[in-house]
């Protein structure tokens, strides 16, 4: 979490808090998207976390996708922005969060794909299909089901 974040619940505690995100869909040349296996709650997820004071949403997608995922992606464009009821969640500590998730999708990536043992267990590229949808946050069921819609018409 970020300074400006921790300030921030010194001062309100456990209520909710809108907070900016920036994730990654990020395809590979077979078609699959890069998920992540979680290491607190071995959900899958896609790579992406909070944006900085002073960093643009595009800024805070390649950091964060290369923190936990070794790897920058190029070219990035914005697919969709999520907000509402799937992007609330409430840590296990009770401090919850309405995100504001932007979510950019990228075909082509620079490095080596490493996991950030602090938070991601394991690195996968997985058909749309194949990821398990019993292990998805609700925002990244609508993710899914917005990207087959536009890709797999």
């Amino acid at each position: 979490m970020s300074d400006y974040i921790n300030k921030l619940r010194e001062k309100v505690g456990h209520a909710t808090i809108l907070i900016p995100h920036s994730v990654v869909i990020l395809f590979n040349n077979e078609g699959k998207v890069l998920v992540e296996i979680r290491s607190d709650d071995g959900n899958y997820d896609f790579p992406g976390g909070e944006v900085e004071t002073e960093e643009s949403f595009e800024e805070a997608a390649i950091r964060e996708c290369f923190e936990e995922c070794g790897v920058r992606p190029i070219d990035i464009k914005l697919f969709k922005v999520y907000k509402g009821k799937i992007t609330h969640y409430v840590y296990r500590n009770g401090d919850e969060i309405d995100g504001i998730d932007f979510v950019f999708i990228s075909h082509k990536y620079e490095g080596k794909l490493s996991p950030q043992k602090e938070e991601v267990k394991k690195l996968l590229f997985m058909n749309l299909d194949e990821i398990p949808k019993d292990k998805l946050s609700p925002r990244n069921k609508q993710i899914i089901l917005d990207l087959k819609a536009q890709y797999l018409k």
